[in-house]
């Protein structure tokens, strides 16, 4: 919890309008510098034991140094910034309250420590709605180099080095639960220390506008390379289940450590695979779920009422966002409209576009990012991280049967789902061995993987949507039966999903990749890659790159465009095959020919429409009415169509 009471102590101090005690003011020959031994409790383990007085923000004292609101502010520094950038906070303001003395002459602390500490550690102050404190201004106490300076901070680097010396080159992640704000805060951090392989990014905002933060990990950072490609694992899309977003966090720190380490393997997997993480889906609901844990040391509560209002709590208490919406069903139900066409052999199943009576519903500010985010990245492969139960489930998440809870509702890419599931499942310490305890769900003949629907059926689900929307695979990884585990536990679930994690990265490199081009060289974007036997296409990124996953097996490939030649290959993937096989194709200009597919299945060229009318904007900018905030109603018609999937026609939305 914030502690407000020495925030309003401090405001003066780091507001940006407090004035250097008035000694500093007087001339300097007006100043009689005299060294003494350093004696200031929070600065006594500093590496010298002589400083002097005036000090650079003028005190004339011990007396006066410790009775100022830098000392204090040091003193509180831990406990305030939740631990983060301790003790180098301390460390460096200890340099400027009490700075070394070397005969009879004072020694500044250096500019570039300050300035290093400030980069690593802004965050954390605007976390708790504080300014950096004036007496760290790098420019004002500081001195260069050049100078004869002091680094406050060589000691503790150095002890660190020889700590890692002697244990040899290791990876060290603080295996805690960590607030929004501190996870904020270790991303920018990890991408700081790696930005010639990492960078985060935002890709959107929460209900209460907490940003959606990504860490990407790549040799290329921000730019989609030819043949690469791109994974994403999402954590903590229920606020109450935590496991996956420390994971994530871990996994982060893990990758850009590792790498400058030489770790061949974290390197192989950078510099061949786009990799982004997504922590937290649902901060907001994080931040409730948080703040329940909390209160289970509540003193009045007896050990009874605390456990059973625990077991309660963590499945119910911040799972949903902060508009009490499961972003788990929030999604365009796709997988109603795949099962109304699939006996059409002319209706196409991939690229389902959004129907538009879709954004006539209340779609969650985080529903509505990450959809934008799958549109705009070619992802391949995806993994969305929860908490509840100990198995690995792949779609279909919503069975064909509307009428039936627990039934078998396959993909077309029901073989590849089993084994990307198998994937993770095999790797993990315990989760497909039948002996392991399960959560009350019997997964043992299933050695920890299941088909989502025939487990419990739900429509609007996060995976079912990745399936049918975009070209990305994605499976949902239970991780254990405490969704909210305490911080002893977070070691070992560490160790037994760290080697998972690495596996399920490496495994987006099977099937097959290529090029897709015309006659020219020019790679052809949006052509279409579908594979005999399989009735689920994929289409081409923006340079004419594809990768289809694919089990070991022959099989007949087949890409084509709209104005080009269709041109097939026999391929044949064996089982020794550990990477993905390449397969270019190039495609002759035709003449196009009307398709009587465009005037029967209009959907099918409407995939680009997305909140085409922008009612997501309208609806989160609700307009004033004198009685209050005035939100739009739902039309008398939207319920049926939104619940056929169908369209509505254009001349209903334009009364809307």
């Amino acid at each position: 919890m914030r502690p407000t009471g020495i925030a309003v102590l401090l405001l003066s101090l780091t507001s940006g309008r407090w004035c250097v005690p008035q000694h500093s003011c007087q001339p300097e020959d007006e100043l009689v510098a005299t060294c003494t031994e350093l004696n200031l409790g929070y600065c006594n383990d500093l590496e010298y034991s002589r400083t002097i007085f005036p000090n650079i923000l003028g005190h004339q004292s011990r007396l006066e140094a410790e009775s100022g609101a830098e000392y204090l502010l040091l003193s509180v520094a831990h406990g305030l910034l939740g631990g983060e950038c301790s003790p180098e906070i301390r460390l460096v303001g200890c340099s400027v309250l009490a700075s070394p003395c070397r005969d009879d002459r004072m020694v500044k602390p250096c500019r570039s420590a300050c300035e290093a500490l400030r980069r690593d550690c802004a965050h954390a102050f605007e976390a708790v709605d504080m300014a950096w404190p004036y007496f760290l201004d790098c420019d004002r106490f500081f001195a260069g180099d050049e100078e004869g300076c002091f680094h406050p901070l060589a000691k503790l680097k150095a002890r660190q080095e020889v700590a890692m010396s002697r244990e040899g080159p290791s990876t060290i992640i603080q295996f805690t639960h960590t607030s929004n704000s501190q996870m904020y805060g270790i991303l920018k951090r990890t991408a700081a220390k790696c930005s010639h392989v990492a960078r985060v990014y935002s890709i959107g905002r929460s209900s209460e506008g907490r940003d959606l933060l990504v860490i990407e990990f790549s040799n290329n950072p921000g730019q989609h390379d030819l043949l690469e490609p791109e994974i994403k694992l999402v954590g903590n899309m229920h606020g109450n289940e935590v496991l996956g977003r420390q994971l994530l966090i871990y996994l982060a720190q893990y990758l850009c450590s590792e790498y400058n380490l030489g770790n061949q393997r974290v390197q192989a997997i950078i510099n061949t695979t786009r990799v982004h993480l997504l922590a937290s889906m649902n901060p907001d609901g994080y931040e409730l779920a948080a703040s329940e844990v909390e209160d289970r040391g509540d003193p009045e509560l007896s050990d009874q009422e605390m456990f059973q209002g625990h077991l309660l709590n963590s499945w119910t208490v911040g799972r949903t966002n902060a508009q009490n919406i499961d972003l788990n069903r929030n999604f365009p139900d796709l997988t109603s409209v795949f099962y109304r066409n699939r006996r059409s052999k002319l209706y196409r199943i991939d690229h389902i576009p959004i129907p538009d009576a879709y954004w006539f519903g209340n779609v969650a500010p985080e529903t509505y990012a990450v959809m934008k985010w799958l549109r705009s990245l070619p992802f391949v492969q995806s993994a969305s991280l929860h908490g509840g139960e100990l198995v690995i489930s792949y779609p279909f998440d919503f069975s064909r049967h509307p009428h039936e809870e627990r039934m078998f509702s396959p993909t077309p890419d029901e073989q590849i789902f089993k084994q990307l599931a198998r994937t993770y499942a095999d790797s993990h310490a315990t989760m497909s061995d039948n002996d392991t305890e399960r959560c009350g769900a019997s997964f043992h003949r299933n050695r920890g993987i299941i088909n989502g629907a025939l487990w419990y059926s739900f429509a609007g689900g996060m995976s079912d949507f990745n399936y049918l929307h975009t070209n990305c695979l994605e499976i949902t990884v239970e991780l254990g039966c405490d969704k909210f585990p305490p911080e002893a536990e977070l070691y070992p679930e560490w160790k037994r999903n760290k080697e998972a994690l690495l596996t399920f990265l490496e495994s987006v490199h099977r099937g097959i990749k290529g090029l897709v081009q015309d006659s020219d060289g020019n790679g052809i974007k949006g052509a279409t890659i579908s594979v005999r036997g399989i009735r689920k296409d994929i289409t081409t990124a923006e340079a004419g790159d594809y990768w289809r996953l694919l089990n070991p097996g022959t099989y007949v490939v087949t890409a084509t465009a709209k104005g080009y030649s269709k041109v097939s290959k026999r391929v044949h993937l064996p089982r020794s095959l550990n990477r993905a096989g390449r397969v270019d194709f190039v495609l002759q200009k035709v003449p196009v020919e009307p398709d009587i597919d465009d005037h029967l299945f209009p959907l099918r060229d409407t995939w680009d429409r997305f909140d085409p009318y922008n009612n997501f904007e309208r609806n989160t900018e609700p307009e004033e009415s004198e009685g209050g905030i005035e939100r739009q109603e739902k039309p008398w018609w939207w319920n049926y169509f939104s619940q056929s999937g169908v369209s509505p026609p254009h001349w209903l939305l334009r009364n809307v």
